[in-house]
């Protein structure tokens, strides 16, 4: 029995039976039917698109869905077909952008009807082969134009990581005191720090140390521990977790006697580097051990008035540490200087233990001036508290 042309329930009804059993030409003028009788809502709407589609009516799917988005703006397969009708019209990058507007709204795969799971991979595989396509121009353009690939690590390299969706946009983000105004650098030029030479060439020396230290199974302790006077924070599983641990020559800003004397070359080494200076925080000088198989989670530092350098002692391979966009893997005597105030992470993905010396030292941005009036800030907030501050990474 035919539905009533002015009944727009019914007809909406009829049209999606008609879609059902794969009568595409019925169901689109059902679904007209049914919109011009008042029933032009999110789900006739959305059948009279996916009836277009069928017949291959672009215009008419993109109209159609056109109606969807005005009425439920973040409807996924709306999304995904708006990015259809642009990408039959020639329009692939406004098409690549509906396309990622659906990906990135959709919720996880399991919370999906496979039908839509499917249209969200081929949205996925869409916007894959325009981002490839898009960075395969610009990469030939600029060739053209004279731009050497082996200039990929400039700054100009990098913004054209940026820009065609390899690397994202890492800042500085402390997590206790930010400083403005400085540069956001990943990893520093080693050139810029002359005084690495010495510290490097005292590699196998400070290495000595530190297998006697590495004698005394209880001289190492976790990296993070808790504060008894502050709530406990599990800081991503990193707090007092065994994988990850430290033997201090300096700790938030106090030498330690007893392990310095261990380790009288290793001071020797150092007294050159300009070690940053807050005290009751810094310098920290300390042996980092991570087991085989230890993962740290990313993470931002407590502060970016410091930088932090590695001196790699014992490093079995598949281990690596990630600042930023940047990657680079630890290699015996090789030292290099970052900031760890900008998101970063490492793996030991090796069957044995990595050992590394890790200590803080100035920036070279800061001018004396303002180190010290950073040091005096710190001592007044101190004061405030008359407390020892909880410090850490």
């Amino acid at each position: 029995m035919n539905a009533p042309l002015n009944d727009g329930p019914a007809l909406a009804r009829a049209a999606a039976d008609a879609l059902r059993r794969g009568e595409a030409r019925a169901a689109r003028d059902l679904f007209m039917q049914a919109a011009r009788a008042g029933q032009a809502d999110v789900a006739v709407m959305l059948g009279l698109a996916y009836s277009c589609r069928s017949l291959q009516d672009w215009a008419g799917m993109g109209a159609s869905v056109d109606r969807v988005l005005a009425l439920d703006p973040r409807n996924l397969r709306a999304l995904v077909m708006k990015g259809d009708s642009l990408e039959q019209a020639g329009d692939t990058k406004a098409a690549s952008a509906y396309y990622l507007a659906a990906l990135r709204s959709a919720p996880p795969a399991d919370r999906l009807s496979p039908d839509l799971v499917q249209e969200l991979r081929r949205a996925q595989q869409a916007s894959e082969l325009f981002s490839r396509r898009y960075e395969d121009h610009l990469r030939a353009w600029l060739k053209e134009r004279g731009f050497d690939e082996s200039q990929a690590n400039s700054r100009f390299g990098q913004a054209l990581d940026i820009v065609v969706g390899r690397k994202r946009i890492y800042l500085q983000e402390p997590r206790y005191f930010y400083f403005p105004q400085l540069p956001q650098k990943q990893f520093y030029d080693r050139a810029d720090f002359p005084w690495l030479d010495a510290v490097e060439a005292a590699t196998d020396n400070i290495r000595a140390e530190l297998q006697g230290v590495l004698q005394d199974a209880a001289a190492f302790t976790p990296y993070v521990t808790g504060d008894p006077n502050r709530p406990y924070s599990e800081q991503m599983g990193m707090t007092n977790n065994p994988a990850w641990t430290a033997f201090y020559l300096w700790q938030n800003g106090e030498l330690n006697e007893a392990n310095a004397a261990r380790c009288p070359q290793t001071m020797a080494a150092l007294a050159a580097a300009p070690l940053a200076r807050i005290p009751g925080r810094t310098p920290s000088v300390l042996f980092s051990q991570l087991k085989a198989g230890a993962h740290i989670p990313p993470h931002n530092g407590l502060i970016n008035t410091r930088l932090i350098v590695h001196l790699p002692l014992i490093v079995p391979g598949k281990c690596r540490l990630r600042v930023g966009n940047e990657v680079r893997e630890w290699q015996e005597g090789r030292a290099w200087v970052f900031d760890d105030s900008i998101d970063h992470e490492a793996w030991n993905d090796s069957d044995q233990t990595r050992v590394i010396l890790l200590f803080d030292i100035v920036r070279p941005e800061l001018t004396d001036q303002e180190n010290r009036w950073v040091s005096t800030l710190f001592e007044g907030i101190d004061a405030f508290t008359g407390q020892k501050p909880a410090w850490g990474i």
